[in-house]
């Protein structure tokens, strides 16, 4: 699946450059109209982003985030500051149907381990996060020293089979997509699903990973520049389909 990314700040649809908070451009002053527009291409995946839960480690675009659900025909995926089981509660509430673990997965892999044997793997996503192999948390404020590999081996134990990987120094930069880091993964690790997300510029880019194995894409910035139409990512999804 192809799943269009909306990332929301105070209420509104933001893009970041790098995850760097100081660079933020405006997609879109009502995400909810965002959301409707790709539902009605066709599209019935969509992947949101809490901006500022990541940053400050709990919801803080429920709103939004309620309106959309309430909108949008088909699977909703979230993630952004969710590190307890309160919050995954809240968001399941509302109706959404995967929420991804990031920092969290770091720092209290205890919890990610009673999630995903409370949910299931279908429900709890892993998002390793990070540059140059090693994985960064708390909004991409931080490096660890933790390998990406690592972490996926250790949350694999745990039960989880869905890994949303961002390169971050990809994200927002329209240089592609780590195909070598994505790929590399996939191999290391063929029982998971390996979930692309940073750097996709183009449709071309998009065939690229789903003919090196990666059949889960997250797009963002390549949409709202106009490389990349609703249209061309709905042709995809029905000649897969």
């Amino acid at each position: 699946m192809i799943f269009p990314a909306i990332d929301l700040q105070e209420g509104k649809s933001v893009r970041l450059f790098q995850g760097d908070f100081k660079k933020k451009t405006l997609v879109n002053e009502n995400p909810l109209e965002q959301a409707k527009k790709i539902n009605q291409s066709g599209i019935r995946q969509l992947h949101l982003v809490d901006l500022d839960g990541a940053k400050i480690g709990k919801p803080q675009n429920l709103d939004a985030i309620k309106e959309i659900r309430t909108h949008f025909e088909g699977v909703i995926e979230l993630g952004g500051g969710i590190r307890n089981f309160k919050q995954l509660e809240r968001y399941f509430e509302l109706g959404l149907d995967r929420l991804i673990i990031g920092s969290a997965a770091l720092k209290n892999p205890a919890f990610v381990r009673s999630a995903l044997a409370q949910y299931g793997p279908e429900k709890i996503v892993i998002g390793v996060d990070g540059a140059n192999g090693r994985v960064a948390i708390n909004g991409w404020l931080e490096q660890s020293e933790t390998t990406m590999t690592d972490l996926i081996a250790e949350m694999q134990i745990a039960g989880a089979r869905h890994f949303v990987v961002t390169d971050v120094a990809r994200d927002g930069a329209m240089q592609g997509a780590n195909t070598e880091l994505l790929t590399d993964l996939k191999n290391t690790f063929p029982t998971c699903n390996i979930i692309a997300s940073g750097g996709i510029r183009d449709i071309n880019d998009i065939k690229a990973l789903t003919e090196s194995g990666i059949s889960d894409i997250i797009v963002g910035k390549a949409l709202y520049e106009g490389r990349l139409t609703l249209e061309e990512i709905a042709e995809v999804e029905k000649n897969v389909g």
